[in-house]
């Protein structure tokens, strides 16, 4: 039996094999394993955090972009040698560019966006770029495989449309509802056929200030975002760290010691044919017995 078993044990790599053999090592080995393929999904959720930031700041790059070409749009406006024809093919573009903001500001990655306007997906309160903690639009990631509060990481869904909404006399940043075009302006519109606030700003209306605050948000707005890129990264790096460590623990466990066990084969595996030859020779001395009756 106990060569059998060692068999067993050798063919499977499992000390363990049924309860029986070591029914309170089973239970813990049991819940080891279902901690492991938890941390295994946090791990796969915070790389998906980390591919959705990836996207969000490839976007922010791209906006940056197009407000350094609206600032060079505002420049090439007052050179003394355009004509009105040259300038309004100037504001055209910058009509449009407004609007291509805009529409970045609606981007999604997999059905979630990356932007926002409001506090909450389902509110109408409008969120603020640098605003209080009840003032901006995070999502969060866990990152431990309990899915508690004591590793929890805070992406937040840029705020694009509030970064790109400047108040011209203090160069501050406000809500995207607050924008009037005429002292808070929005250069991301959603049309260029609106009207009032929601009408598209002429270049000959924004200083270049505003152009370059706009720039700063969306520089700050990266670095949240790398911020953000970094904390889970860290975290998916210790996670590593402890699945690793929970699976050794679970194969002190279960697996077997290939070197004791081998040890044990060769011990049982000699009694087993130390006992048949023994058995053997007992045979032989009742045939010896018989043949000499006869």
């Amino acid at each position: 039996m106990n060569l059998q078993k060692s068999i067993a044990r050798l063919s499977s790599g499992k000390r363990v094999e049924k309860p029986s053999d070591d029914a309170g090592g089973m239970a813990v080995a049991m819940k080891l394993e279902s901690q492991i393929m938890r941390s295994g999904a946090a791990m796969q959720n915070m790389l998906n955090g980390v591919s959705l930031l990836e996207v969000q700041d490839g976007v922010l790059s791209n906006a940056g972009q197009i407000v350094d070409r609206m600032s060079e749009l505002k420049s090439l406006y007052h050179d003394v040698m355009k004509n009105e024809t040259d300038k309004e093919s100037y504001n055209k573009e910058f009509r449009d560019l407004q609007v291509q903001l805009f529409d970045m500001s609606r981007i999604k990655f997999n059905g979630v966006s990356l932007f926002a306007r409001y506090t909450t997906s389902t509110g109408n309160q409008d969120a603020l770029f640098e605003g209080t903690s009840s003032q901006v639009h995070t999502m969060q990631v866990f990152m431990n495989a309990d899915g508690d509060d004591s590793g929890v990481a805070s992406l937040h869904k840029a705020l694009l449309l509030s970064a790109l909404t400047i108040n011209a006399s203090t160069l501050e940043a406000g809500t995207f509802g607050s924008g009037d075009q005429s002292t808070v302006y929005r250069l991301a519109n959603e049309s260029i056929d609106g009207t009032g606030a929601n009408s598209v700003i002429s270049l000959g209306a924004v200083s270049v200030g505003v152009y370059a605050q706009a720039l700063q948000n969306i520089a700050t707005l990266r670095a949240q975002n790398g911020a953000s890129m970094s904390q889970l990264e860290y975290g998916y790096d210790n996670l590593i760290k402890q699945k690793n460590n929970l699976n050794t623990s679970r194969g002190r466990i279960m697996d077997v010691d290939m070197a004791a066990e081998s040890t044990r084969l060769s011990k049982y595996n000699i009694l087993v044919q130390a006992s048949t030859s023994m058995l053997s020779q007992a045979n032989s001395l009742t045939e010896i017995s018989l043949v000499l009756m006869r």
